[in-house]
């Protein structure tokens, strides 16, 4: 007869087929190209966030608010965790992640680069790189997942 101590002295089981045991982080998540470019976004707005710390800090808000909704969606899929909220469309709000930060980045980068400091400077070369890099995860969740959803319906 299985009991609760049976299932928690197994080990867990490998890769998709554990479904949503706990929170533990899918390691094939991390090494995908989705997962990549969520690691990559996480990094360049770190670092812009660190470059406007030490130059023009009126920035610096949209800098880490755009770190800690990048950290969210990156913890939801590398947990999988997302998939307990059904009713939400995942790969609508990535895309509009991805369009406001294109967005916010761009403004904030060439208003700061308008001070002439180092750090502002630097903040805005590291400021363009990010906003291509979200630029092009809008366009794979786009041709992914938003455009087989509109040719199938």
């Amino acid at each position: 007869m299985f009991s609760a101590w049976d299932r928690r002295e197994r080990p867990p089981e490998e890769g998709a087929a554990s479904g949503l045991q706990g929170l533990g982080v899918d390691k094939t998540f991390l090494s995908s190209l989705k997962g990549i470019l969520l690691e990559t976004e996480l990094a360049l707005t770190f670092i812009i966030f660190i470059c406007f710390t030490a130059s023009v800090s009126a920035y610096m808000a949209a800098a880490l608010l755009e770190f800690f909704i990048t950290l969210a969606f990156l913890f939801l899929y590398a947990t999988q965790y997302y998939q307990r909220f059904d009713r939400l469309n995942w790969p609508c709000l990535d895309f509009l992640r991805c369009v406001s930060a294109i967005i916010i980045f761009l403004v904030v980068s060439f208003a700061a680069v308008t001070s002439r400091e180092g750090a502002a400077i630097a903040a805005f070369v590291f400021g363009i790189i990010l906003v291509s890099v979200f630029a092009y995860d809008a366009f794979k969740i786009y041709r992914t997942e938003l455009m087989t959803r509109t040719t199938e319906g």
